[in-house]
């Protein structure tokens, strides 16, 4: 069942208007291969048939499934080492001191993908103070597709998953060593996170101000347009002398940037 020039471009524009996400043509065999599996659940017979589906009124569910299908949700325990060097070495003790003091302490892992991120913080946490329970630091974990949501709030991961992790990392996240098939992330990690849905292009019902955000691999999906706008967005809800972590092939652009300074691999702190 071929997808043809007419039709890419009609689930292209469906998919931006939606999440922002700019679908290039060369993205054609994988759009392809993992949306002809939702023609198939739905018996629909062609592209064009799908894309008069998701454009219909009273399908929010599939538009749903239309993004998770096209957005690549790759990520793993403490990825990017350096950006939780950084957390554990000079970010967090200032900001524990604070929040000991009875500060506001507040992170955000934005496009949390399947949990890991915002997990991970959580254990950098706990490794600088193991007593945050009693003080007001909390992690908001948010992500557009609501199955990474429901993921990263069950919270429960394959036993593999600790491969390349040190044994403190891995006590510092899970309850028990590995055992079985699958591994819960530990009862003092969970409660630091909450998660939400949130697509990044709608208006955000976030007060902040955040210390730290970590938006990694997500502005890559965006046109420049929109990646400006959302380097400013986060600029407004960080904190003077926030940090703001984002991937390895990411920079802040645009008028944003004369607000950040660098410090250190991709890591940029409000002025």
């Amino acid at each position: 069942m071929p997808l043809d020039d007419r039709d890419f471009s009609r689930i292209a524009q469906i998919v931006h208007s939606l999440a922002g996400i700019v679908l290039a043509d060369a993205k054609r065999p994988l759009v392809h291969s993992r949306l002809i599996k939702r023609l198939r659940a739905l018996n629909l017979s062609d592209f064009s048939t799908y894309a008069d589906f998701i454009s219909a009124d009273g399908n929010e569910a599939e538009r749903q499934a239309l993004i998770s299908a096209v957005t690549t949700n790759v990520t793993s325990f403490f990825r990017e080492q350096h950006h939780f060097d950084a957390l554990a070495s000079t970010i967090l003790p200032p900001l524990i001191a604070k929040a000991q003091a009875g500060a506001r302490v507040r992170l955000w892992s934005a496009g949390c993908s399947s949990g890991e991120e915002p997990y991970s913080i959580a254990a950098t946490i706990l490794a600088a103070c193991p007593d945050v329970h009693r003080y007001d630091v909390r992690i908001l974990a948010t992500d557009i597709d609501q199955t990474m949501i429901e993921k990263t709030r069950r919270a429960i991961y394959a036993s593999d998953s600790v491969q390349g992790l040190s044994a403190e990392q891995s006590r510092r996240l899970f309850d028990h060593p590995a055992a079985g098939d699958e591994l819960r992330i530990a009862e003092k990690a969970r409660r630091l996170v909450s998660c939400n849905p949130l697509n990044l292009q709608d208006k955000w019902p976030i007060k902040g101000p955040f210390q730290v955000i970590f938006c990694r691999n997500v502005v890559i999906y965006f046109n420049q347009v929109t990646q400006e706008r959302l380097w400013q967005r986060f600029a407004d809800l960080l904190a003077p002398g926030g940090f703001l972590m984002i991937g390895h092939s990411e920079r802040i652009t645009g008028p944003a940037l004369s607000e950040f300074e660098t410090d250190g691999m991709t890591t940029y702190r409000r002025r």
